[in-house]
């Protein structure tokens, strides 16, 4: 999916795809209890978000929504490098009435929007990166981050590579995910890798709890020392 002569029809069925997947998987769910906790302690302004990496806008679009029901304030941004993923997100939140906004950018080499955040999340990204990218996107997100820095993303496991196999062929027919799922697991890091990556990244304190189904979530706030 990352191939840029992909075509666009395919392109799009695998973003509604992943958006599917992760759904099923309660990708938002994950995030939401740090992000909530936040902008319930921050009542006097809207706290902001950017979403780094955010493909079909799916996951940011979803908290809004909670944000919404929850009455609290928080301010989504969603950057991808793909002009197409960019594209696909905006009619997404458009359609579902969501004020989320998205932009396009290298989050590995372009300046970050916003002029620093109160949270940077990235979700299912990390697993696309070896581990010189991977370091650099903690890094990044860390030095953008006023407060929190949340990573969510897949564990490498047999099981998981299992689980993920199955559940690219019950949950879509899209031919790009279910060839990219595989590889995805193959290319995740463990939770010892994960948690490496992130002293190495100067993220302290940290934490990494594993998250079902076969994922795990990395967070640090940087106002607690």
């Amino acid at each position: 999916m990352d191939r840029p002569d992909l075509d666009p029809a395919l392109h799009e069925r695998a973003l509604a795809s992943l958006a599917r997947l992760n759904r099923w998987a309660g990708a938002d769910r994950m995030l939401w209890p740090a992000i909530q906790d936040l902008a319930a302690s921050l009542p006097e302004r809207p706290i902001r978000v950017l979403d780094l990496a955010a493909g079909a806008g799916d996951v940011p679009i979803a908290l809004w929504r909670r944000a919404k029901r929850h009455g609290l304030r928080v301010e989504f941004t969603g950057v991808d490098l793909s002009p197409r993923a960019v594209d696909f997100a905006r009619r997404r939140a458009r359609s579902s009435g969501a004020a989320v906004d998205f932009r396009q950018c290298d989050v590995l080499s372009d300046d970050l929007p916003g002029g620093g955040c109160d949270v940077a999340m990235c979700s299912l990204f990390l697993h696309h990166l070896d581990e010189t990218q991977a370091l650099r996107l903690l890094e990044r997100m860390h030095a953008a981050s006023n407060r929190l820095v949340l990573v969510s993303d897949l564990r490498r496991s047999v099981a998981g590579l299992w689980l993920t196999h199955l559940a690219a062929r019950l949950l879509t027919t899209s031919p790009v995910v279910r060839l990219d799922g595989a590889r995805s697991v193959r290319g995740a890091f463990t939770l010892d890798e994960a948690a490496s990556l992130a002293r190495r990244a100067g993220w302290a304190p940290f934490r990494i709890q594993p998250v079902w189904p076969f994922r795990f979530l990395l967070s640090t706030d940087r106002g607690v020392s």
